[in-house]
């Protein structure tokens, strides 16, 4: 179990300089509901690297904000084999998982030591009956949460290989930009395996294709985690399947590719939706 930092164990810190505050709670608030907001967080975690935020089947009593560092969201299948479903940084909140059942549906654990704001249920809900604002908040962190889900579902069901990790490293360079950080000099927080994991490919292929992108000019490899995007607009064409590399150096084979034709021809049909002609 994660207990609050020791030094004291009670410790709760004004939401108001906090630098993620404009990510986890509306903008705009009145100072009146951004003292009722600050109700919210009961007291902050901090987690060692490798420490569990909270675990599959493990009761569902509140949501998480990561204040510093990352995590990992992580679901094992019978045999034991785990797959990364999502990663977690600074501002972003986690937790959803847990509001079907009452009980989490995955694991969460920190990639680096890590902290987090404790938002207890019964708080959020009693809280947004009095702020309208965070009625909304949380419904735009919800749906982000699923926006994200299918994202990672076309990634996996039709993407090539290489098309999978420049999207993976395009993410991370607007999530870092999104921060006030570099988005082009950052450090790759999970582990070649972990990527592959998350990445629905094997280590071998993570290791072989970041390879390939600093030969072609895309990255530059500084040590095992480091990276530098030398050239975003071509490693944003490799990631729509616009560059290909070299001949003969394409991680994937045509076969695998066939699914992305067929997705890319039915972006270009006329969609329409019964909701429209309500609108």
């Amino acid at each position: 179990m994660n207990l609050p930092d020791s030094t004291d164990p009670h410790r709760r810190e004004s939401c108001a300089g906090c630098a993620v505050r404009d990510r986890c709670l509306p903008s705009g608030l009145s100072q009146a509901d951004l003292d009722s907001a600050e109700q919210l967080v009961s007291t902050r975690l901090r987690l060692r690297r490798g420490a569990a935020l909270y675990r599959r089947e493990d009761a569902f009593k509140s949501f998480y904000v990561v204040r510093l560092g990352s995590l990992k969201s992580t679901v094992a299948s019978d045999d034991a084999r785990e797959q990364i479903t999502g990663l977690h940084m600074a501002g972003e909140m986690v937790g959803f998982d847990g509001l079907e059942t009452g009980a989490h549906a995955c694991d969460v654990v920190a990639l680096e030591d890590s902290e987090v704001c404790v938002f207890p249920f019964s708080r959020v809900d009693e809280t947004i009956a009095c702020v309208p604002g965070l009625r909304g908040h949380f419904y735009r962190l919800m749906s982000r949460e699923i926006v994200h889900k299918h994202g990672l579902m076309l990634m996996l069901g039709s993407m090539r290989a290489d098309e999978r990790l420049a999207t993976f490293l395009l993410d991370l360079s607007d999530r870092h930009q999104s921060r006030g950080y570099s988005s082009t000099e950052f450090v790759l927080r999970m582990s070649r395996a972990e990527i592959g994991s998350f990445l629905g490919i094997t280590i071998e292929t993570v290791s072989r294709v970041m390879s390939q992108f600093a030969k072609d000019g895309l990255i530059d490899l500084q040590g095992v985690k480091q990276v530098k995007i030398a050239n975003v607009e071509r490693l944003r064409q490799r990631a729509i399947g616009r560059e290909t590399g070299k001949p003969g150096n394409r991680p994937a084979p045509a076969a695998e590719a066939r699914p992305v034709v067929v997705h890319r021809l039915a972006a270009r049909v006329a969609r329409h939706s019964l909701v429209e002609q309500f609108a």
